[in-house]
């Protein structure tokens, strides 16, 4: 009997985005990357057999086009030849678009200057770039005019084309902080727990943590607890679907108080675990008790090594 035959892996997906500057080439390739693909922007086309001479284990997204000073119509098509040959990839080349008359009013509304004109006009720039690109646009295997778009619209077609289901949804991230120590970087909701009865006062909780019952219990035990969670959770349950149909691929939840030990972090346990159980993609930090459990590791160390 003939062995069965061995299963063969299935192609790795590889796109290449080309077409004029000003069309969304950089909304697409981030729109790629928040779907689950590893973005290049801007690669020299001598680079790309290298890139992919070993198996590709997540899908990959390359921007090439005329800013690099390798690039030539001719070695493009040679290299998109080259791709498509290949059956251990599934290969496109997405050819975004537009017309001259919008990229000349988008290069006006942004003052940017033409790759191809840094000296001249954005239109001498946008007239060389689509001769030179024609006969790149009639190759390519996804062309989408991006005409009368806006980046969100773009970052719903690409992902609706190439990446329909991908982990490209709203991640929630949930953290807890201290007002001593300043907001957070980058948190986009702040709510401000410190008018909660404060744990710190009982002395059998103040060393304990908002992750521990008997703390998380005596804050939400506050009468005004209920009222400011059914509000903030009332807001964020509006937000989240908002925020999503944006195409904005994280949201930074803050809740705040004196130390950041107790409070802020039993209302950010409690919200994490209620966007959970409601579906969404979540997770939870608490960045005084990361410093504590850092500064007590470190002590530690060092009376070690003493």
């Amino acid at each position: 009997m003939s062995k069965p035959d061995t299963p063969q892996p299935a192609p790795a997906r590889l796109l290449l985005l080309t077409g004029p500057s000003g069309a969304g080439r950089s909304t697409a390739l981030r729109a790629l990357e928040d779907a689950g693909f590893e973005a290049i922007d801007n690669l020299p086309i001598s680079l790309v057999p290298r890139l992919i001479s070993d198996p590709l284990d997540r899908p990959l997204a390359l921007v090439l086009d005329p800013r690099n000073r390798d690039f030539s119509v001719d070695a493009l098509l040679a290299l998109v030849r080259d791709l498509a040959a290949m059956p251990r990839l599934a290969f496109d080349l997405v050819y975004l678009d537009c017309p001259v008359a919008t990229l000349i009013r988008r290069y006006s509304e942004t003052r940017r200057r033409h790759p191809l004109s840094p000296e001249g006009t954005a239109r001498d720039g946008i007239e060389t770039e689509a001769r030179l690109l024609h006969p790149v646009r009639l190759r390519a295997d996804v062309l989408i005019d991006t005409d009368g778009m806006s980046p969100h619209d773009l970052r719903a077609r690409i992902c609706e084309v190439f990446a329909p289901g991908a982990p490209g949804r709203l991640q929630v991230q949930v953290e807890s902080f201290s007002y001593r120590r300043g907001i957070p970087a980058g948190v986009d909701l702040v709510f401000d727990c410190r008018f909660l009865a404060n744990p710190h006062w009982q002395p059998d909780l103040r060393a304990l943590d908002g992750r521990d019952a008997a703390v998380a219990d005596h804050v939400t035990a506050d009468p005004r607890f209920d009222g400011f969670f059914a509000r903030v959770q009332a807001l964020v349950d509006f937000l989240l679907p908002e925020y999503t149909a944006e195409a904005k691929s994280q949201l930074i939840i803050g809740f705040g108080c004196t130390g950041g030990q107790h409070r802020s972090v039993a209302a950010a346990e409690k919200l994490a675990n209620t966007l959970a159980q409601a579906g969404w993609q979540v997770s939870s930090r608490h960045r005084e008790l990361e410093r504590m459990a850092a500064q007590a590791a470190w002590t530690a160390k060092a009376q070690g090594g003493s």
